[in-house]
Parts: C-alpha cells; sequence; structure tokens
C-alpha cells in the first residue's frame, strides 16, 4: 500500500497515480477566503472547524498572499472567524480551546503582515471590526485569564501566554500596537502574578509570564498610565516577588553556564593547546570568540522589577535553595522560545561545587550574585552591539541599586559575606585569578571588583564613554553611603586607585582622538572627585588610618599623571576653545591633589638627601606622610557626597524604547506555536467528553 505524505495542507500519494487531495480543514480555510459566508451551506462549519487539527503555515501563507484590497473583501468573515475562535474558548472541549488559540495566533499574524505599513486601528477593523472590537477584545481577554488562573492543563496556559505574547509583538514598536489597548483595560496582571507565584506553574511558564510583563510594563510608559506599571510597582506579596526573582535568577545562571561550558571547551581545544605553544599573544582574540546570546528580555524584566518596585530589592539578597535543585520539567513540551538563553532551568550553577567550600553555612547564593556574574560577562565585550545594550542595562540595574538604601544595607552587611567568582577578560599583563583564593567578603566588594574589572579592561580605541561615567557614578554612590553611614569596608582600594590613575592616564595619551567624540572632562572631573572624597571623607569611612596613608602614598607615587593632567587642562582652559569651562572645572578640582604632591614631594626628597638614600622604600614615603600630616592646608569642597538620582525618563527613554523593539522583534522570531505538537495534545486531552 502505498504511503501517504503530507505538504502544505495537501495529502498525495507517494505513487502520484491520483491527483492531490486537500486536507479538509483546508477546505475549510478556502471556504473563509471566499465572499460566502461558510456557515449558509454547512449550519456546523464553525463547531466542525475547531475539531480539525489547525494549519498554520497554510492559514498564514493564504492571509500573506492577498493583497490588501482581496483581505478587505472577506473582512466579514476574518471577523466571523476571529469571533468564533473567542467564542470557542469558553468551550468545555480542550482540543477546540487549543485549535482556536492556535487559530488566533495564526490569524493575528498574518493580518499583520498584510497592514504593515497601515495604523493599528485597521489591524483591529480587519481582525474584529471597529463595532464589535471592545467586546470582542473583552471577551478574549476575559477568556484568557481563566484559562491562565484555572487548574487545567499546562499546554492550554502554555499557548496562552503565547498567543499574548505574539499580540504584543505584532509591531516592532509595541507602543504603536493600538490592540495592547484592550490588554491595558482588561488587565492580566494578577493571572500574571499567579504563574510566578505557584512553583508549577513558574517551572513550566515562569520565563513567557515574565517576558509579557516587561513587555507590557513597557507599553506607551512615557506618554500615559500604564495600569502594569502602577500595580507592579505596589506588589508586596513576598512568594510572588520570589517567584518572579527564581526565574529571572534561573534564565541569568543558565547564561552563566552556557559561557562556562564553552569557556572550558575553549580551553581544553586545540586553540589553548596552540596558545601554550606560542605564548599568550592571541588569549584576548581567542576569547572574543566564546560568545553566547544575550538574553535583554530577561535583563529588562529584572530592571523594571528593581526600577519599580522596592519590595524586589528584598529579593536580590534571598538565598536560593531551589535552584540547584530544580530538574527540568516532566513535560516534554518545550515552553519557551528555543533561541534566547536563560529558557531552561539551570544546572547547579548558581551553587557549583568548584565555587563553594565544603561548608554550606559559610556560602550561599542569591539573584544579585548570579546577576553580577552575568554582568561580569557580557561587560567583557562591548564591541557587539548586543553586549553594548547588555553592559548599559546591567550599568543602569547597578545604579538603581547603589541609590537604594535597603540595598546598600545588605550590600555592605559584614554577615552577609560570599565567594563571588567573577568572570575576568584573559590580558597579556596579568596572571588569571584562581577562583579557590577568593575571599568571602560583603557583596559590595564584588561590585567594586567588577567596576575596577570594567575600568581596567575597556581603554580602547573605540572607547565606551557612557559606560565609564555610569561606572564611575555606581563607585560614587556607593562610597557616599559608606560615608554617610560610616561603614569601614575592608576592601583593596588601592586596585580601585590604581585603576583610576589608569583612565586619567588613558584620556590624557589619547586627548586628541577622544576629543573628536567626547568631552572627556567630564569623566575626569567625576574620576578626580572621587579621589577628592577619599582626601576629604576617607578618614570617616577607610578601614584604618593606614589605608588613609596609604592613598596619599599612591597620590605621590603617581604624580606625574596629575602633574600631567594639571598641565593639559590649564592649557585648554587658558584658551577660547569649546572646552575651556569644562577643563577649567577639572583644574579646580585638582587643588587638593596638587596640594598633597606640591607639600610632601619637597618633603621626601629632604628625607632622601639627609639620609643619603637615592629610592626610598614605601615604607619610608609612608613614615613621611605621617610625620607632615600637621603642616598640610587642604581647602574644603562642597558637594562630593552629592548625586543627581537616576531618572529613567528624562535622560533613558531613546535607550529603551529601541532596547524594547529590539526585544520585541526578538520574542516574534523565535514565538513558536507548534511548539505543542498536536499528537501530544491529543494524547493529553484523549478524553473528550
Amino acid at each position: 500500500m502505498a504511503q501517504t505524505e503530507k505538504k502544505g495542507g495537501l495529502l498525495r500519494k507517494s505513487s502520484a497515480s491520483k491527483k492531490p487531495l486537500k486536507e479538509k480543514v483546508v477546505l475549510m480555510y478556502d471556504e473563509i477566503f471566499t465572499t460566502e459566508d461558510p456557515s449558509k451551506c454547512n449550519p456546523r462549519f464553525w463547531e466542525e472547524l475547531f475539531l480539525m487539527k489547525v494549519n498554520l503555515e497554510y492559514l498564514e501563507g493564504k492571509l500573506e498572499a492577498l493583497d490588501g484590497e482581496e483581505l478587505m473583501k472577506i473582512k466579514d468573515n476574518i471577523n466571523c472567524l476571529f469571533q468564533h475562535c473567542i467564542q470557542a474558548l469558553g468551550e468545555e472541549h480542550p482540543i477546540r480551546v487549543v485549535n482556536a488559540l492556535q487559530t488566533l495566533c495564526a490569524l493575528i499574524r498574518g493580518v499583520h503582515q498584510k497592514n504593515k505599513s497601515t495604523s493599528g486601528f485597521d489591524i483591529i477593523n480587519m481582525l474584529v471590526g471597529f463595532d464589535k472590537a471592545e467586546l470582542c477584545m473583552k471577551n478574549l481577554m476575559e477568556s484568557l485569564d481563566s484559562l491562565l488562573c484555572a487548574e487545567g492543563s499546562e499546554s492550554l496556559k502554555s499557548l496562552c501566554l503565547k498567543l499574548l505574547l505574539c499580540l504584543v509583538t505584532v509591531t516592532d514598536n509595541i507602543s504603536q500596537n493600538t490592540i495592547l489597548e484592550y490588554v491595558m483595560i482588561n488587565s492580566i496582571f494578577e493571572a500574571i502574578l499567579q504563574i510566578l507565584s505557584s512553583p508549577l506553574s513558574r517551572r513550566e511558564h515562569g520565563y513567557d509570564a515574565v517576558v509579557l510583563l516587561a513587555l507590557l510594563v513597557n507599553y506607551r510608559k512615557y506618554e500615559s498610565v500604564n495600569p502594569y506599571i502602577v500595580k507592579l510597582s505596589i506588589v508586596d506579596d513576598e512568594p510572588t516577588l520570589n517567584g518572579m526573582g527564581l526565574v529571572i535568577a534561573q534564565a541569568l545562571s543558565e547564561y552563566n553556564r552556557q559561557y562556562k561550558d564553552k569557556e572550558e571547551e575553549h580551553q581544553s581545544g586545540f586553540f589553548s593547546a596552540l596558545t601554550n605553544m606560542v605564548g599568550s599573544m592571541f588569549i584576548a582574540d581567542a576569547d572574543e570568540k566564546i560568545s553566547v546570546q544575550t538574553n535583554e528580555a530577561i535583563l529588562l524584566a529584572l530592571y523594571e522589577a528593581v526600577h519599580l518596585n522596592r519590595n524586589f530589592i528584598t529579593v536580590l539578597a534571598q538565598s536560593h535553595p531551589e535552584m540547584g535543585l530544580m530538574t527540568a520539567p516532566t513535560s516534554p513540551v518545550p515552553t519557551t522560545p528555543v533561541t534566547p538563553l536563560g529558557t531552561t532551568p539551570p544546572s547547579s550553577d548558581v551553587i557549583s561545587s568548584a565555587e563553594l567550600p565544603l561548608d554550606a553555612d559559610v556560602q550561599t547564593s542569591n539573584l544579585l550574585i548570579t546577576f553580577l556574574k552575568y554582568s561580569s560577562i557580557v561587560m567583557q565585550d562591548t564591541k557587539d552591539e548586543h553586549r553594548l545594550h547588555s553592559g548599559k542595562l546591567c550599568l543602569i540595574i547597578l545604579t538603581c541599586i547603589a541609590e537604594d538604601q535597603y540595598a546598600n544595607a545588605f550590600l555592605h552587611d559584614d554577615n552577609m559575606n560570599f565567594r563571588v567568582n567573577l568572570h575576568r577578560m584573559p590580558m597579556r599583563h596579568r596572571k588569571k585569578a584562581a577562583d579557590k583564593n577568593l575571599p568571602c567578603r560583603p557583596l559590595v566588594c564584588a561590585v567594586l571588583d567588577l567596576m575596577v574589572e570594567f575600568i581596567v579592561t575597556h581603554m580602547m580605541k573605540e572607547f565606551p564613554m557612557d559606560l565609564y561615567v555610569r561606572c564611575i557614578q555606581i563607585v560614587h554612590k556607593l562610597l557616599c553611603y559608606q560615608k554617610k553611614c560610616r561603614v569601614r569596608l575592608h576592601y583593596t582600594w588601592r586596585e580601585l586607585w590604581s585603576a583610576l590613575i589608569n583612565l586619567l592616564k588613558f584620556l590624557m595619551s589619547n586627548e586628541t582622538v577622544l576629543l573628536a567624540k567626547h568631552n572627556i572632562f567630564t569623566l575626569a572631573l567625576m574620576v578626580v572627585n572621587l579621589f577628592n572624597m577619599f582626601i576629604t571623607y576617607g578618614d570617616t569611612f577607610l578601614p584604618t588610618p593606614s589605608s588613609y596613608d596609604e592613598l596619599y602614598y599612591e597620590i605621590i607615587r603617581m604624580h606625574q599623571n596629575f602633574d600631567n593632567l594639571y598641565s593639559m587642562v590649564l592649557r585648554l582652559s587658558t584658551n577660547a576653545g569649546q572646552w575651556k569651562e569644562p577643563a577649567s572645572k577639572v583644574t579646580h578640582a585638582l587643588v587638593n591633589i596638587r596640594a598633597i604632591i606640591n607639600h610632601f614631594n619637597p618633603k621626601i626628597e629632604s628625607y632622601a638627601a639627609v639620609n643619603h638614600i637615592s629610592q626610598l622604600s614605601e615604607d619610608q614615603v609612608l613614615e613621611v606622610v605621617r610625620s607632615n600630616y600637621d603642616t598640610l592646608t587642604l581647602k574644603l569642597q562642597d558637594g562630593l557626597d552629592q548625586y543627581e538620582r537616576y531618572s529613567e525618563q528624562h535622560k533613558e527613554a531613546a535607550f529603551f524604547k529601541e532596547l524594547v523593539r529590539s526585544i520585541s522583534i526578538n520574542v516574534r522570531k523565535n514565538l513558536a506555536f507548534n511548539t505543542l505538537s498536536q499528537e501530544l495534545l491529543l494524547k493529553e486531552f484523549s478524553t473528550i467528553s
């Protein structure tokens, strides 16, 4: 007997002895695509249609093949199909509901393809008709809400979320998607929260729910009152917030794990052997090839939670024992997009044996640690646009955290010590740090390490000025908290001072190239003022008096860099060019640093001459410093511990608009409705009463 093959809605015998036969559902679609009412000849037409297996490819293709005029001719039938889909969502038979959901997805995508150049109102009219839009969309949203909140099938919930993601991302710019007005009026916010608060639902659908929420929050967020923003900002239910944190941590952790796997694979391969043979001159280039796709959607969700909800800050520090124990969902159905990362449950990356001591009481992990590790990976290579956006968003999230009083309290808590294994960019002039030697320290140390690492590794021709400014601002905000609360942090401050001085040196060495693109004096002023902060208030937050002495030692040791900076800004501030004013601000800011250099250098030279020493040791210089503080005169500088708070709407609106557009395109591209194969659904719903 000849085998039957299926292609594009056609059934044909492989012997090709007969003409191809169309599937019944395809014949029914063809009837819809005529100007006649298909239920005239067959009163049970709509009832039968939703018992048929949906052919998404054929239905979408058919819609795309029509021009605008042809589509308008069959508008009544399209409206009718849309309305019957909504009616079918209320049916008891799950197969009808599944077919209705998949048909709606195909309809929305297919009609949108034909209306790309027209307004959203035309899409609404084409799908449902203006006169019935409000009622139909209300019924649709209520049905989806009921399905998401019901105890029933997880597969149905998955399809509901995919339909909603389809609805949200049907336009690149979601704020131009007027269908979303109905999603605003008929909120599904509580349904999303219910998914996140339930361990089973969260495991199956958490990723889609979190991405959906992040996108809905960004609908016309600057132009009108978005109910999802309002509601997200006041959520205080602990299980729900923890659930959201778990989903985000899981996705970021999966990214970290995949990167680590690729890194190990890379190091154990042929290239590793080659670099060992010829030296480490190719290490930086080789590492650039270790590329794992970033996940801006989940990062956006983390940002919105941190930025909008003060209660979510507590979630950052919550340990996640569940994450190390989680296994893959028992259902064979993938409920998240295939391409973006962070869609599968993590392995034990968050609590990995390579990173933790044997004593479990000493070390746990949390969302903030996972996020810091993620940041340390994506911020390594900012040449790629997606990584640049990810890096910027990481720094914006850290800015929000650094401004929050409660976040600072647990960041600086001496009783909350962690061993955070950040990824460090391989560089020719430094050895790779051994993970085992990492000390347990308050979390703020890991944040400072991340900032120092960024400062040291991004001094390049394509200078990421914006990221450097954010980086220095984060350090400044942390210092302001330490000064205000008199927190004496045991940190290797010398590494930060050294990184900042090298940054100033880089700005001076590349003055001509950088000034063609950037106002480098803004950054130079911020760096100089960080030193002023240490000089003026260091005795209130540096861990020991000797730390303060070491600060002076570093300034004196590297005095040539400060002298060169002063010469440069003095030259530009005395000219009548465009840099006169910003350069003169740096000149004034250098007053105390210059006073220290001019005060101590003669004393050190005198000490060397009297004792007949050609080159003083560090201890000898420190001795001179300690014995000559009394005669040093410094000027009190105002406003060093003040900063402008982060504001999204005024400064970052363009960035987020572009970021959300990119996420919308990516989500739409990777949205797979056929992940729920009909066979699996039939098996799940085999008992149709």
